[in-house]
């Protein structure tokens, strides 16, 4: 009963591609029972973040019989190229549950996000005992290496998340960031720590709009901002510089025939438009406005890549870590008793906790 993998990422899949296939976190319970029915899966683990789309799986079928079967289950009738997955079995899975656990598989090498997401996405599946012996000491394993990696190694010095990077990018279209004023739209994990970063770069006040009133007034009170309604924020158009918009809406929020018309407003002076959302929240044709600048997830990529060069003498050192730990999974499981391998295993939410330290 091999473990595999198949997913794609940013590396396999442009955000256009991503989206297609981006789940939403309220659909992930019903959709990892849908998966266990109609899949020869017994255990599963389905992990769904701006960057990447994975599902870990073990199962008494062979390895080729269930990677297409999760494939068939995760396309469905969508049009996509085959070459935007990938499929990973026994090593190479657990492997590279490993490097995703301890950010060496991101956008951003050594960020830390990932392993919070990774972390939710089990607890998920343990919660709805989608999971067994295989898959729990697999995710448990992996906590256990990121949290070695992150204290041995050097990896995650630095700027290393996705709110540092759209941090740098706005110190390039600027010159200073102490006059700016922010919107973030969308008051999520993602959002409130890029506003916390350009915050800390001197950003001179914070503009928060959600859907959800109370949760914009919360976050707008603890960033000594202003919450505005997600319906309005139109009114503060031209105080703004810069907006980081991350939501979970399945449209644009944000299009040129809105914009455009608001920009005579601006005098010519320069919007940062920074998209962190999968969907995306901002139709890209706003890019071709006059004095605006649009970047996605994927624009992120080359800022990324520079601090990829800076950490090139830590991969070595991190990839042994992984074999190392992988090796000692796969030897264990070997010989993994057959009263531990009942899905949903009583005992995995005390590991999961104890891993989460």
């Amino acid at each position: 009963m091999p473990i595999v993998c198949l997913g794609l990422n940013h590396r396999t899949a442009p955000v256009h591609v991503r989206e297609q296939f981006a789940l939403a976190e309220g659909k992930l319970p019903e959709l990892l029972t849908a998966l266990r029915a109609e899949t020869s899966a017994e255990e599963a683990v389905i992990l769904s973040t701006c960057n990447r789309v994975e599902i870990y799986a073990a199962g008494g079928a062979a390895s080729e019989v269930l990677l297409n079967e999760l494939r068939a289950f995760l396309v469905g009738e969508s049009e996509v190229n085959d070459e935007v997955f990938y499929e990973l079995n026994g090593a190479e899975a657990v492997e590279h549950l490993f490097k995703v656990a301890s950010g060496l598989d991101s956008m951003v090498l050594g960020e830390t996000e990932i392993l919070g997401q990774l972390k939710a996405a089990y607890q998920l599946a343990l919660e709805q005992k989608a999971t067994g012996g295989r898959l729990n000491k697999s995710f448990q394993k992996a906590f256990n290496a990121a949290k070695q990696i992150r204290t041995e190694t050097n990896i995650q010095r630095g700027s290393v998340s996705v709110a540092n990077v759209a941090v740098e990018l706005a110190g390039k279209i600027f010159d200073q960031l102490d006059d700016r004023t922010v919107m973030v739209i969308g008051a999520g994990d993602t959002s409130e720590k890029t506003a916390r970063a350009l915050l800390s770069r001197g950003a001179q006040s914070v503009i928060v709009s959600n859907r959800s009133p109370e949760r914009a007034e919360t976050l707008a009170a603890e960033l000594g901002g202003k919450a505005v309604g997600f319906d309005n924020w139109e009114n503060e158009f031209a105080t703004i510089d810069i907006i980081i918009s991350s939501t979970s809406a399945p449209h644009y929020v944000l299009d040129r025939k809105k914009l455009e018309p608001l920009q005579s407003l601006r005098q010519h002076r320069p919007l940062l438009l920074v998209d962190i959302a999968v969907p995306r929240d901002i139709e890209p044709e706003v890019n071709f406005l006059e004095d605006v600048y649009l970047y996605n997830i994927d624009d992120l990529q080359a800022i990324a890549d520079d601090y990829l060069r800076l950490r090139e003498d830590e991969i070595a050192k991190c990839n042994s870590i992984v074999r190392a730990k992988a090796k000692e999974l796969l030897e264990a499981l070997k010989v993994l008793p057959a009263s531990c391998r009942q899905i949903g295993n009583a005992t995995s939410a005390g590991k999961m906790q104890a891993a989460q330290n």
